[in-house]
């Protein structure tokens, strides 16, 4: 008895020890980085990008560019929920593309470091400071990239750029999936397990129905070119996204990409296919 009285406190230590080691993990793995983290992952290429601060409605964020040449498209990415300026690091420190295009990133209210502020949980919010990030830029030769719900953030701007890229985008609120682990930010018992920038997610989660209802019958009013890359595996938001675009724009405006076996990470699983796509336009 007493054999088996030890044996159960050593795996429930074990267990104990493997849930914060995995909980610590994950919450540092996922919190947004300082300035100093997101120079490091750049410095490691060679690359020096411009960290800059800026106000939209009193809310300050970040902004991070690789500004190298005027004569050059901008591509403008927008991250999802979760999501960081980091998202896109990959793109961002590609030879090939860095050659071909000046690139901006910028965090999100309620997703830059330390933010203290909660997500907005409002698309044309989203939209009217994604136009103040572009402002000055010469749109005609911008290429938005939007990824998850940073797709309908990008499609809900109407200004005519040179390309909209939409990358998984969570734009159809008939086929929006509520995840089961939302719940745990909505039980009093289990939200303290919950990291900060996670209950921000939740919150634009919860909301990200209800806001598309307010847009769905405006998406054609955008008259850009659109790309849509989109895995034909992706369960978090379902290729159904994709293909409700195809009702709305016409053939000659919308071009349709089908990731095989890819799911919602296309952006960092499918890179090189991704890449491929981006260099079509930069031209």
């Amino acid at each position: 008895m007493n054999t088996f009285r030890k044996i159960l406190k050593l795996l429930g230590f074990i267990g104990a020890v493997f849930f914060i080691g995995s909980y610590s993990f994950f919450y540092w793995a996922t919190s947004p980085k300082s300035d100093e983290k997101v120079l490091q992952k750049f410095y490691g290429q060679g690359i020096v990008p411009e960290i800059s601060k800026l106000n939209f409605n009193n809310f300050d964020f970040r902004k991070v560019s690789i500004y190298s040449d005027s004569t050059l498209p901008t591509i403008v990415f927008v991250h999802g929920a979760i999501g960081s300026v980091l998202d896109f690091s990959e793109y961002m420190t590609d030879s090939l593309l860095l050659k071909k295009a000046n690139m901006i990133v910028y965090d999100r209210i309620g997703y830059n470091h330390k933010d203290k502020n909660n997500v907005q949980e409002s698309i044309a919010f989203e939209r009217d400071m994604l136009e103040e990030v572009v402002k000055g830029l010469a749109l005609e030769k911008t290429i938005l990239v939007g990824y998850s719900y940073g797709g309908p953030i990008a499609l809900a701007s109407y200004k005519k750029y040179k390309k909209v890229i939409l990358l998984a985008p969570a734009v159809y609120s008939k086929v929006e999936p509520m995840p089961w682990l939302l719940n745990l930010n909505k039980w009093k018992l289990t939200r303290w397990l919950v990291p900060p920038v996670w209950k921000q997610a939740s919150r634009e989660k919860l909301s990200h129905k209800r806001e598309l209802e307010k847009f769905e019958n405006k998406w054609h009013l955008n008259s850009n070119k659109i790309v849509s890359i989109h895995g034909n595996s992706d369960w978090i938001v379902p290729f159904s996204n994709s293909e409700y675009l195809n009702t709305i724009f016409p053939p000659s405006q919308l071009e349709l990409v089908a990731l095989d076996n890819a799911g919602h990470e296309l952006i960092w699983s499918h890179f090189k296919q991704i890449k491929l796509e981006l260099l079509k336009y930069l031209d």
